[in-house]
């Protein structure tokens, strides 16, 4: 189970030697103030305030998120996920302009799609367009 909230304070507990940031937050309520779709995407009522006993959380604790308006439905925001910041270099040869951003797919889980191969072979090539540049396909 996953909480969503919105930071509105950031602390420094200073402890001479080191010091440890923390988040203080307003948590969604997770009963009436989250839902998940069919497809897998989540949606918050940012107005629908929780958890007020239990506001802190430390910063390595969390995972950034950001949250978009939904047109369809007022007062409901999509939950979207930040990239993954780890690098994966596409070549080998530690060259920065061979790597690759591996981002993380918005929703938990997608319906079952039919690969582009089953669907020539089931359709076959008539409603494929042919003479098209500078379309790549990986």
């Amino acid at each position: 189970m996953g909480f969503y909230g919105v930071i509105q304070e950031i602390w420094d507990l200073d402890y001479q030697k080191f010091t440890i940031p923390i988040f203080r937050c307003d948590w969604i309520d997770y009963t009436s103030g989250l839902v998940v779709d069919e497809l897998g995407f989540t949606f918050v009522d940012l107005s629908k305030i929780g958890y007020r006993n239990d506001q802190f959380v430390l910063a390595s604790q969390v995972k950034q998120v950001f949250f978009v308006d939904d047109p369809m439905h007022r007062g409901w925001s999509v939950v979207l996920s930040m990239p993954n910041r780890e690098y994966n270099d596409v070549i080998g040869d530690d060259v920065l302009g061979d790597v690759r951003i591996e981002c993380e797919p918005f929703t938990r889980g997608m319906p079952n799609v039919d690969t582009f191969d089953e669907v020539v072979v089931e359709l076959g090539s008539q409603n494929i367009r042919d003479g098209c540049k500078d379309i790549w396909v990986e």
